[in-house]
């Protein structure tokens, strides 16, 4: 006999999700789950989503790590609301631990909100957490092949953000492989060659997200 003991931490997190997602929807806020692995660049993609975006839309963080409250003090020192979760070990965020964040934002001020998941390309594709659509990142200097040891994240994400483009001379990245594989995974996923750091090239992405925001307002 097989006991899986998955599933009712799922239905749980589910269940959660959902009441997330009627909490979100109620407000008119669109929700943004980024996912990617450590070091891709999540912190600095969402700086210059802000800068893009920050003129149209009222904006909050929740950031997700193991330990820490760096990311959190990156986006605050911005004017942008940030609240920190440190799942003290955990490799992905839960639906309760984003019901608790939300007790510590104004709900009714907002347009965005963007989850920094915590950092990996497994765990976070699992688990709902009410968001409106899930976005990965990829930096250049992980390599082309991510897409093959990592199917999921790919599969389930809306969109694909290619960050650190400026380096693509530098390392050994098969642009046209990678996007033929993405499409191959997700045919409807868009990829975005990003440079956040410099800002290089957001404006594509920024109004990607924007059309998203603008079709969420229009069905609450």
């Amino acid at each position: 006999m097989q006991i899986d003991i998955s599933r009712p931490i799922l239905d749980k997190n589910e269940r959660l999700a959902a009441e997330n997602r009627a909490i979100f929807d109620a407000a008119g806020i669109f929700v943004l789950d980024l996912m990617a692995s450590p070091g891709a660049g999540k912190t600095s993609t969402i700086l210059a989503t802000i800068a893009a975006l920050r003129g149209r839309y009222s904006i909050a963080v929740i950031e997700g790590d193991i330990a820490s409250s760096v990311d959190a003090e990156k986006i605050a020192a911005h004017g942008i609301p940030a609240v920190q979760i440190n799942t003290g070990g955990a490799c992905h965020l839960e639906s309760d631990m984003i019901r608790r964040a939300l007790s510590s934002l104004d709900l009714g001020t907002l347009d965005l909100l963007i989850i920094e998941n915590v950092g990996n390309l497994v765990c976070p594709t699992e688990f709902y957490l009410g968001e409106h659509a899930k976005v990965m990142i990829l930096s250049v200097p992980e390599g082309h092949d991510k897409p093959y040891k990592y199917p999921g994240i790919f599969q389930i994400a809306e969109a694909v953000i290619l960050n650190k483009y400026d380096t693509i001379e530098v390392f050994d990245f098969d642009e046209s492989e990678f996007r033929q594989v993405v499409s191959s995974l997700n045919p409807k996923a868009p990829v975005f060659p990003i440079s956040a750091t410099k800002g290089d090239s957001v404006e594509l992405w920024a109004e990607w997200l924007a059309g998203r925001i603008e079709a969420n307002k229009a069905r609450t």
